[in-house]
C-alpha cells in the first residue's frame, strides 16, 4: 500500500465529478478509465483530500505488483486500519505463483469486513495487463462488504464483470469525455502553469487541438511560458495525441537550460528517485532542492509517498527522456541504471538492483547477483521473481553457462512449472555435464515426482543423483542458492525417492528413503526437515501407524511455527497428514481444518500429487465423490487411483447395488481396492471367491503395516463367520482389535460395514475401551448424514453440518470461522437448505428441520 500521493500545486478542482464519485459510495465499485495524462490519479487524490472523514487505503500499481506476492500484500496492508493484518493465511509467500486463489481471496474479504468501512483506490491498473490477477480483483469487487468501496483506475478499458455491477449497482464509470478539461478550468489550469491569463483565441485552439486532455493543456502551458505569439504556437499543433505529447515535451524541454536538460535526461534512467539515490548518480547536490524546484515548474514529476521521499517522473514525459537519452548518450543510460543497482544492492534491495542491470544490459552482473542469493529466496517463496529475472536473460547468454540454465530449471520446478523445469534441466544433462552439476540436475528432476504423474520417472531420477552424491564424497557442485552443498542434495533426492515410492504404492520402500533422509546432515534444514516428517508422516498414516503420524505432523509442524514458515508451502504434508490422522481415527469431521490448510499450500505451487491426496481425503470425509471430474490434472497417482477405486465400489458395496461387476485387485499386493474386492465377495456371499482373494494377498508384517494387518484379520474373521456361522472368527476379531488399539485404527471396521459392526457388538466378554470407541464412532458416523424421504432433494453433508449450527444464532461470519469457508460460501450453502427445505428463513429452517427428524 501506498501513500495517497498530493495534488501538484497547479491542480483545478473538479466539484462536478467529486460529486460523482460521492454519490456512488453505496456501491461497491467505480471505474475511471482514460488514456495517460487524463488526469485520473490527480482526480482521485483530489476527491480523497476531500474526505478526511473517510479511511482511504491507495495502491499505486507498478509493473512489478503483477507479482501476486507483492500485490496481495498492498491488499492484505489495505484492509487494516494500522497496516497489519489479523491473518497470516495468505500472506505473500503462501499463495500461487500465478494468481492469488480463492482461499486468500477469502480471507481478503474477511479482513476487510473485520476493519470496518473504507475505500480502496487501485490507481495504474494497467500495469496488471494480461496478468491472471486480473478475475481475482473482478471478484473481490463483486465479493467485497457492503461498507468497502473499490475504485479501480486503469488506463485500458478491461470490462470484465462490469456489466453486472452496471445492472446491480448502477456502476459509476468515468472516462475520457467525463475527464476532459472545459473552457473554464482549462482556462485555470493554463494560468497556473504560465502565471498569466492566455487568451479566448489561445484557449480556443488549445482545447481543439487537446480536446480538454490533461497532460496536453499541461504541455501546452509550458509552451506558452516563453512563447511571443502563443496564439499562433497554439495553432500550429498538428497530429495524433500520441504526436502532440513529444512535440509538447520536445518544447518544455527546449526551454531548460542545457545543463538542466542533460539532468533531466539522466534522471530518467531511473525508475523511482530519492535524494539520496540521486546524489549518488548524478553530480546534484541537493536532490531535495531538485526535487521541489521540478515541482514548482510542473515537469511531470510524483510524489510516492506521504513523507515525499521517493518521486517517478510522469511515464509519458519518462518514456520521452528515455528516447532522447539513448539518442544522445546510450552509454550514460548504461552507466546510471548499474550505478543505481550499485546503490540498490548495498542498501540489500536485490530486486530493485537486478531490474536495473537487466535493463542496463549487464547479463554478467545480472546473472551473479540472481545465481548469488541465497535460501532465503525458496524460504519467502520469492522464487517467481527469480525465475522471471532469469528468462530476461538473453538465450544465447543463458545457453554458454551451464550454472545459470540450471538454477533457472531449478526455479522452475519449486515454482510448480515442472514441464519446462524438466525440459530445462534434461537438456542441460544432455550436455554431458560435470558430475556435480550432474547431481544438481538429477536431484531437481526427481523432484517433478511433486508435480507430475509417473512417479517411476522421478524414483529414477532421484537413485542416479544418489549413486552420484555416494560416489563422489568430496563433490564440489557450483553454489547456487545455497542449497547443493552435497547433504542438501543428497537429502533432497532421497526425500523425492521416498515420495516415488509412496505414490506409487511401496509403503515399505518409502519409510526406508525417508528415514535415510532424515539420517543425513541435510535434514537439519529447516524447511527440508519439515518436508521430510510430513512426508513420512503422511506415510504412516496411510500405514496404520497413526499415533507416530499424529506425532510426526506435529513435529513438524512446531517446527514450521518456530522457523516463521507454517504459511509456506512446505507444511503442506504434515496438514495432509494430520487430515489423515483425523480420518483413520474416525473422527472425520475433525479433518477438515488440516485438509484445508493442506490443500492451500499444496497448491500454492501446484504440487498435484499432493492436490490429489487432499482430493482423496476429501472423497474420504463426505466433501467431494469418488469420481468426479478430475479436480486437478490427470492421472492420480497409482495410491490414489487405488484408494478411489476402492471407495467407489465401497459405495456400491453398502449400498447394495446390483449387477455390477465385483472388483478386482490389479496385483497382488494389498491395497484398499484389495480389501474392498474381499468385503464385496463377502457381501455378495462369495466365501470361495473372498478366501482366494485374501490367499493369493501379500501377507505384510503387523508392525510395519498395522492397516494392513488389521484389514486382513478382519476380513477373515468375517470369512470365518460366514463360513461357519454365528459366533465364529471371534478370536480374529479380537486380535484386530487388539492391533489397532495399539495404533487408534478406527476407520478400518467402519469401512467394513454394518455386518463387521455387529460382529463386534457380538462378541462375548466384557467390551474393551477401544471395541466400545470403535461402536460408539461407527454410530455416529452412520447417523452423521441423517435424510427425510420428504426431501425431493437431500442435503449434502456440508449443509447438514451447517443446518446443525442455525439453532446455536451464530452469524454468517462465525459459521464461517467454524467452518473454514468464506462468508458468501456459507451464504451460499444457506441459500440452498432454505431452498431444499422450501423454506424463506432461518428461523423456519430449524423448525422444518426439527420436524424431518434433521435435527
Amino acid at each position: 500500500m501506498t501513500a495517497i500521493p498530493p495534488p501538484p500545486a497547479h491542480a483545478v478542482e473538479r466539484p462536478r465529478l467529486r460529486s460523482r464519485l460521492d454519490r456512488s459510495l453505496n456501491a461497491p465499485l467505480s471505474v475511471v478509465v482514460a488514456p495517460a495524462g487524463s488526469g485520473k490519479t490527480v482526480l482521485l487524490s483530489q476527491w480523497a483530500a476531500s474526505h478526511p472523514d473517510v479511511r482511504i487505503a491507495w495502491i499505486g500499481l507498478e509493473p512489478t505488483d503483477s507479482d501476486p506476492r507483492r500485490l496481495l500484500d498492498h491488499l492484505l496492508r489495505a484492509a487494516s486500519p494500522l497496516g497489519h493484518p489479523s491473518r497470516d493465511l495468505g500472506r505473500p509467500h503462501a499463495v500461487n505463483a500465478r494468481a492469488l486463489g480463492r482461499p486468500v481471496l477469502d480471507a481478503l474479504v474477511e479482513e476487510f469486513r473485520e476493519h470496518g468501512p473504507v475505500v480502496l483506490v487501485l490507481d495504474d491498473l494497467h500495469h496488471l495487463a494480461g496478468s491472471s490477477l486480473l478475475p481475482d480483483l473482478w471478484w473481490l469487487a463483486d465479493n467485497v462488504p457492503a461498507h468497502t468501496h473499490l475504485i479501480f483506475s486503469s488506463r485500458i478499458d478491461y470490462g470484465l464483470g462490469w456489466g453486472r455491477h452496471r445492472l446491480s449497482h448502477s456502476l459509476l464509470e468515468l472516462r475520457q469525455s467525463d475527464l476532459a478539461f472545459d473552457e473554464a478550468a482549462s482556462a485555470m489550469l493554463l494560468q497556473r502553469i504560465t502565471g498569466a491569463p492566455v487568451s479566448p483565441r489561445t484557449l480556443s485552439a488549445v482545447l481543439e487541438r487537446t480536446e480538454g486532455w490533461a497532460a496536453g493543456i499541461v504541455l501546452t502551458g509550458l509552451g506558452l511560458r516563453s512563447e511571443a505569439d502563443p496564439e499562433q504556437f497554439a495553432s500550429d499543433l498538428r497530429g495524433t495525441d500520441r504526436l502532440i505529447s513529444e512535440y509538447l515535451s520536445e518544447q518544455a524541454l527546449a526551454q531548460q537550460s542545457p545543463e538542466r536538460r542533460s539532468l533531466l535526461l539522466r534522471l530518467s534512467a531511473l525508475d523511482r528517485m530519492s535524494a539520496e539515490l540521486v546524489e549518488s548518480v548524478t553530480p546534484v547536490d541537493d536532490a531535495t532542492a531538485l526535487f521541489e524546484e521540478l515541482e514548482r515548474q510542473s515537469m511531470f514529476l510524483v510524489a510516492l509517498d506521504r513523507d515525499r521521499e521517493w518521486f517517478r517522473f510522469h511515464p509519458m514525459f519518462r518514456e520521452l527522456l528515455r528516447y532522447r537519452l539513448r539518442a544522445e548518450s546510450p552509454a550514460a543510460a548504461t552507466e546510471i541504471r548499474t550505478a543505481a543497482a550499485e546503490w540498490h544492492l548495498a542498501r540489500g534491495d536485490a530486486s530493485a538492483a537486478i531490474d536495473y542491470l537487466l535493463d542496463a544490459g549487464s547479463w554478467e552482473r545480472a546473472a551473479a547477483v540472481i545465481s548469488g542469493r541465497g535460501r532465503e529466496v525458496l524460504e519467502r517463496s520469492d522464487t517467481a521473481s527469480m525465475s522471471r529475472w532469469l528468462d530476461a536473460l538473453p538465450a544465447d547468454f543463458r545457453a554458454a553457462r551451464p550454472d545459470v540454465e540450471i538454477l533457472r530449471g531449478m526455479l522452475l520446478m519449486m515454482n510448480g512449472d515442472a514441464a519446462r523445469a524438466e525440459d530445462v534441466l534434461r537438456e542441460q544433462d544432455d550436455r554431458s555435464p560435470t558430475p556435480g552439476r550432474s547431481a544438481i540436475v538429477q536431484t531437481y528432476l526427481a523432484a517433478r515426482v511433486q508435480f507430475r504423474p509417473d512417479p517411476r520417472v522421478g524414483l529414477q531420477a532421484a537413485d542416479a543423483a544418489t549413486t552420484t552424491l555416494r560416489e563422489h564424497p568430496d563433490l564440489r557442485p557450483p553454489e547456487l542458492l545455497g542449497l547443493t552443498h552435497p547433504h542438501l542434495l543428497l537429502t533432497s533426492a532421497l526425500t523425492s525417492a521416498g515420495r516415488a515410492h509412496f505414490l506409487a504404492g511401496d509403503l515399505l520402500a518409502a519409510r526406508r528413503r525417508f528415514e535415510e533422509a532424515l539420517a543425513e546432515p541435510g535434514a537439519q534444514y529447516s524447511l527440508y526437515r519439515i518436508h521430510l516428517l510430513g512426508s513420512l508422516a503422511l506415510l504412516e498414516a496411510w500405514a496404520g501407524r497413526v499415533r507416530l503420524a499424529a506425532r510426526l505432523a506435529e513435529e513438524a509442524l512446531d517446527l514450521a511455527a518456530e522457523t516463521r514458515l507454517l504459511a509456506h508451502p512446505a507444511p503442506a504434508d504434515a496438514y495432509l497428514a494430520a487430515a489423515l490422522v483425523a480420518i483413520e481415527r474416525g473422527t472425520p469431521a475433525s479433518a477438515s481444518s488440516a485438509l484445508d490448510e493442506g490443500a492451500l499450500r499444496a497448491a500454492a505451487n501446484h504440487r498435484t500429487q499432493l492436490m490429489w491426496i487432499a482430493h482423496l481425503e476429501r472423497v474420504l470425509i463426505g466433501q467431494e465423490s469418488a469420481d468426479p471430474e478430475a479436480p486437478v490434472p490427470p492421472p492420480p497417482p497409482p495410491i490414489v487411483a487405488s484408494a478411489l477405486d476402492a471407495e467407489e465400489a465401497r459405495g456400491l458395496r453398502l449400498s447394495h447395488a446390483s449387477g455390477r461387476a465385483l472388483p478386482r485387485p490389479s496385483s497382488r499386493h494389498w491395497s484398499p481396492l484389495a480389501f474392498e474386492a474381499v468385503a464385496a465377495a463377502l457381501t455378495h456371499d462369495r466365501p470361495d471367491l473372498a478366501r482366494a482373494l485374501l490367499d493369493g494377498s501379500s501377507a505384510e508384517s503387523a508392525e510395519s503395516l498395522p492397516r494392513v494387518g488389521v484389514e486382513q484379520l478382519i476380513l477373515r474373521s468375517w470369512l470365518e463367520n460366514r463360513e461357519r456361522g454365528s459366533g465364529a472368527g471371534a478370536d480374529g476379531l479380537r486380535r484386530a482389535l487388539e492391533l489397532a488399539s495399539q495404533h487408534d485404527l478406527v476407520a478400518a471396521f467402519v469401512r467394513a460395514g454394518p455386518e463387521v459392526m455387529r460382529m463386534i457388538a457380538d462378541l462375548p466378554g466384557t467390551a474393551t475401551p477401544f471395541r466400545a470407541e470403535v461402536l460408539e464412532r461407527a454410530s455416529l458416523l452412520r447417523h452423521a448424514r441423517p435424510t427425510s424421504p420428504e426431501l425431493a432433494e437431500q442435503l449434502t453433508d456440508r449443509e447438514l453440518e451447517i443446518l446443525a449450527y442455525l439453532p446455536t444464532r451464530l452469524t454468517n461470519v462465525e459459521l464461517a470461522a467454524r467452518c473454514y469457508v468464506s462468508p458468501n460460501t456459507i451464504k451460499t450453502h444457506m441459500a440452498h437448505i432454505y431452498r431444499k427445505l422450501a423454506v424463506p428463513n432461518r428461523n423456519s429452517a430449524v423448525t422444518r428441520a426439527q420436524d424431518l427428524g434433521l435435527l
